[in-house]
């Protein structure tokens, strides 16, 4: 088996399960306890925290555990929208978020809570950072940004639009970072970030939890009410041996390895057919490529490719089965026939230049007999 969809999910690591069943074994007390158990892995929750905090280079307090990507988006943003209502409504974000962004906003404005500027993107699939200065307001209150494109792997201009807001510090600035392990030399990446997302299953921990970071100062109201965990942020027992796993797999694989070679060796690899269309722009993160094979369906290479033991997926795999489309491309200008046959080759530090050699020709192979079939009709 060729696994190469780990921007959809990485395999967790062995060491990373070891820890997990160790601790949900041995460390049951509920961490809010007072007696020896409960003690015991209260201990070892704030030693994942600090953990945690010394890789984002972080306050221990700036840690908020979560249960992945998702609920620290949606506690990001929410947070931030009541809590900030007094002071302004307006949010500033961009189309090619990914859902648990884009539908949270738009939810939002549906009910009136917030206007929104939803910010375009260029060819590449980048923003600019002179329309996020050209949409501030006096009444904005957030803007919301991922790093990195979960679909072509384009980086957005993450730093540069943190230096605009230096002058806007009335503004939230949250990052999308669910995708951006490597594609920065630290992973808060600026210093004007006021809230950043992350999601184990994205390096090889458990799935159902991850974390947000959130900049001492900046005030977000709770999401999930009840006992007061997590700093009053996040109420409900704390999935200790998820979250002592999640920081054993951050210490473990916090960037995606060297992917550079994989990538160059992909496209050399591909680069005699000319019916392969590479999607993924040049100065994105090597570890997210996308293709598509002219006049085919991405689906159908998906499983053409599946038949022969290599995973990939066609876009997000939070949006595939709804079948909303690859929004990204679509809004980069790709037409819309090229868009629906796109395919995502996604590595981690995992990853072996053997595979992506079969890979290729897997791809070669499927190429030719399409551009084969569509000759003789």
């Amino acid at each position: 088996m060729i696994y190469i969809d780990n921007s959809a999910t990485t395999p967790i690591d062995t060491s990373v399960l070891n820890t997990y069943q160790k601790v949900a074994t041995q460390f049951y007390g509920n961490p809010g306890s007072l007696h020896v158990p409960g003690v015991k892995s209260y201990q070892l929750l704030e030693k994942a925290r600090k953990q945690v905090a010394e890789m984002i280079q972080k306050q221990e307090d700036e840690v908020i555990f979560t249960s992945g990507g998702t609920e620290s988006n949606n506690l990001a943003i929410r947070g931030t929208v009541f809590a900030k209502r007094e002071f302004g409504n307006h949010v500033i974000t961009s189309t090619i978020e990914h859902p648990s962004v884009l539908n949270t906003i738009a939810q939002l404005e549906s009910m009136g809570f917030i206007t929104v500027t939803y910010l375009s993107v260029d060819q590449n699939g980048v923003v600019d950072p002179e329309e996020v200065s050209q949409a501030l307001r006096p009444e904005t209150i957030l803007v919301s940004l991922m790093a990195v494109n979960n679909e072509i792997g384009s980086i957005q201009p993450i730093l540069a639009v943190g230096d605009l807001l230096e002058s806007h510090q009335n503004v939230h600035y949250h990052v999308d970072g669910v995708q951006s392990l490597g594609a920065f030399p630290s992973i808060i990446p600026h210093d004007r970030i006021d809230l950043m997302t992350f999601s184990a299953h994205k390096f090889h921990g458990p799935r159902g939890v991850g974390f947000l970071y959130k900049k001492h100062g900046r005030t977000i109201q709770p999401q999930l009410t009840g006992g007061g965990q997590e700093s009053q942020l996040r109420s409900t027992t704390e999935n200790v041996a998820g979250i002592t796993a999640m920081a054993r797999a951050l210490r473990l694989h916090p960037d995606h390895g060297n992917a550079e070679p994989l990538r160059k060796l992909l496209k050399r690899g591909i680069s005699a057919c000319d019916n392969i269309v590479w999607l993924s722009p040049a100065d994105g993160v090597p570890y997210i490529n996308c293709l598509a094979i002219e006049h085919v369906k991405g689906e159908v290479l998906l499983h053409a490719l599946e038949d022969e033991g290599i995973y990939v997926s066609t876009t997000s795999a939070c949006s595939s089965k709804t079948h909303s489309g690859p929004q990204t491309l679509l809004a980069m200008g790709i037409e819309k026939k090229m868009a629906e046959g796109a395919i995502r080759l996604s590595f981690s530090d995992q990853t072996t230049s053997s595979e992506i050699e079969h890979v290729c020709e897997a791809l070669k192979k499927h190429a030719n007999h399409f551009k084969t079939v569509f000759q003789n009709h």
